[in-house]
């Protein structure tokens, strides 16, 4: 065996220095003219492309086989900003066809290419010659032979730019490789690539690339994978007249904001908009998106429906979604009306920019939403955005146990928000809409509000200061916390005097409740305001100031008893913890021993002497005048005379 294995190694490394001697003499006789000329025939015959050299040559075939062509673009590609301009290519070529003498190119590799495209107003590129040249040379039946499949960028960088919209884009450090069609129909391309500041992995294929290039149909799948976005495309494609594609994307995102960060959309506010994820069938016709069989998670909000995107100039979004659950608390909740730990008004200024970028036309419905504090039931929902105006509509909202209608407005105007305001309640409980609503907590029982506001500013506490409208609330089977009117006026019917003790104790049932008040500049002013209650009744005028968030109201209670008393009152203070208390004078007058008293003193005389009594009962005598005072000084002056 030993020596047989000898006798074939002979021949072997006769062979393999054969083939060594070869390969030099190739090195020395190659035609270095022929071989370029072979190399950029077989580069226009299988791309359709002609090449434009500008720099040196390197050609090598050991130990790699390869010819270098350095500063070079496309004939054609122009001159000012050319098409394309690559540093160096290089065709490595096949080894076994170079030693007959034939060059072949195995695959190519563009070093530090810079690709330039620009879309016309007609909707063409500068690439559109070029992608019509390659369309024809690789349609069946060509005279060419394709004779490799690969094509690598290395370091490469792409410009983009818009002449209609004047958009520009910039890809760098392009590492792409290219499987060119060389037996079946398909193309693909694989790679990374820089965009805005995030590392991009990106894939494409097509099942026919010939079709795709002359605009015919195509299968067509994608996939974008960064850090803020994760995008996947899986259907056709076609571009006759425009372009168009059909198939099922797919989009999922840890961070919506993020993403529209960094795809340079604008951001909706500042709260919510973080995990996204939507799975449709999608059909694009030019600029303009349809999605159907839509399933969008937003923020742990998840609904079904149809969309529709549209870029002309201006982004539009349509939708008519359906969810389950929606908790709109996120999107709420950097929009604060009082300001944080105090019971003044938010001052900070309203941020309007997202009113003007986009329009939206939104149809949305769930069974049950959260809003803040507020749980719905099942709602309906309008949102219309357009030319910076918002409008909101509730269709129907089951709410507070009620139903709730109406509608919302915000017009941008500069930097002022002009709000419009319009809502029903129907057979709510009035405790917890009044206390989320209004943040009165003083009402409790079933009724109805009705509300209709206009309010103009640059914050919070500027709507309040412009508020104009009016409010009126209805309601029954109820009470008014904060004190007890039956106790108190049966009290001070008895002893007028007596004190009424502590009035911010107990509650004041009642039958019906009628509320009415008119805003004008941020002061309600009361219209008619009745508590008729089982034992007592009561009505209230005066006003209440909104940016203050304070009452100056006057009042009458009376007893539904045959004495009819009536007890005259008086609240201020605070919205939250207002003072009650009952008018000193009446109570006077209704105490037999002091009434004739308190004629007295309008008699100046009379009253004199009145003063003087009771000057001296209570102790309330003439007091020493101060050491400084005038009577004083006259006294110690006669001391030192005496």
């Amino acid at each position: 065996m030993a020596q047989g294995m000898k006798r074939l190694g002979t021949p072997i490394a006769a062979l393999l220095g054969v083939a060594l001697i070869a390969l030099i003499a190739t090195s020395w006789l190659i035609n270095r003219d022929a071989l370029r000329r072979a190399v950029e025939a077989q580069i226009r015959d299988v791309t359709g492309l002609e090449l434009n050299v500008a720099g040196p040559i390197d050609i090598s075939v050991l130990p790699a086989s390869y010819i270098s062509f350095h500063d070079v673009g496309l004939k054609g590609g122009g001159t000012s900003d050319p098409a394309l301009r690559v540093d160096v290519l290089t065709a490595n070529l096949r080894l076994l066809p170079l030693l007959l003498q034939r060059f072949e190119i195995a695959d190519l590799t563009l070093l530090r290419p810079r690709i330039h495209v620009s879309l016309k107003p007609d909707g063409e590129s500068n690439w559109t010659p070029f992608i019509q040249t390659i369309a024809r040379t690789m349609k069946p039946g060509a005279e060419n032979q394709v004779s490799f499949s690969e094509i690598r960028i290395q370091d490469g960088v792409l410009n983009y730019e818009d002449a209609v919209t004047h958009a520009t884009e910039q890809f760098d450090d392009i590492d792409l490789s290219l499987a060119w069609p060389s037996i079946s129909r398909s193309f693909a391309a694989t790679g990374q690539f820089d965009w805005r500041g995030e590392r991009v992995d990106g894939s494409i294929s097509f099942a026919d690339f010939v079709a795709a290039l002359s605009g015919d149909r195509s299968g067509l799948k994608a996939r974008i994978a960064s850090a803020p976005l994760k995008l996947a495309f899986d259907g056709s494609v076609a571009n006759r007249t425009s372009p168009m594609m059909e198939g099922t994307l797919t989009i999922d995102s840890p961070s919506l904001r993020n993403a529209l960060r960094w795809t340079g959309q604008p951001q909706p506010g500042s709260g919510g908009f973080g995990r996204f994820a939507l799975k449709a069938r999608a059909n694009v016709v030019g600029a303009s998106i349809a999605l159907t069989n839509v399933n969008v998670e937003l923020d742990g909000n998840a609904a079904e429906g149809v969309m529709t995107y549209a870029n002309n100039g201006r982004q539009t979004l349509q939708a008519t979604l359906a969810a389950d659950t929606l908790d709109f608390t996120p999107y709420i909740s950097t929009f604060r009306l009082l300001a944080s730990g105090a019971r003044d008004w938010n001052r900070q200024l309203f941020d309007l920019n997202g009113l003007s970028t986009t329009d939206l036309d939104m149809r949305l419905s769930a069974a049950r939403l959260t809003v803040g504090p507020s749980k719905l039931g099942r709602t309906a929902i309008g949102a219309n955005l357009r030319n910076g105006t918002l409008a909101l509509s509730v269709g129907e909202a089951q709410v507070y146990g009620g139903i709730a209608k109406g509608s919302f407005g915000i017009a941008r105007a500069d930097t002022v928000a002009d709000i419009k305001a319009q809502f029903q309640f129907t057979d709510v409980d009035l405790q917890a809409c009044a206390s989320e609503l209004f943040g009165l907590n003083k009402l409790s029982g079933r009724g109805n509000i009705n509300v209709s506001l206009v309010a103009s500013g640059s914050s919070p506490f500027g709507l309040v200061q412009s508020l104009d409208g009016s409010a009126t609330v209805t309601g029954h089977n109820g009470a008014i916390s904060g004190f007890n009117a039956e106790q108190l006026l049966k009290r001070l019917e008895r002893r007028p005097l007596s004190g009424g003790g502590n009035f911010r104790n107990g509650s004041t049932p009642y039958d019906n409740l009628t509320i009415a008040v008119k805003f004008s500049d941020g002061v309600a002013t009361a219209e008619d305001i009745r508590v008729e209650g089982p034992a007592a009744k009561i009505t209230m005028t005066g006003t209440a100031s909104v940016p203050t968030r304070e009452y100056d109201m006057k009042g009458v209670a009376s007893l539904n008893s045959a004495s009819g008393f009536e007890l005259p009152f008086v609240v201020q203070g605070p919205w939250d913890d207002p003072l009650i208390f009952p008018d000193p004078e009446s109570l006077i007058r209704r105490s037999p021993a002091s009434a004739p008293l308190l004629d007295m003193l309008k008699d100046r005389k009379a009253g004199d002497a009145v003063r003087s009594a009771i000057e001296r009962i209570t102790g309330g005598g003439k007091r020493p005048a101060p050491a400084d005072s005038p009577t004083a000084e006259n006294a110690k002056e006669n001391a030192k005379s005496n």
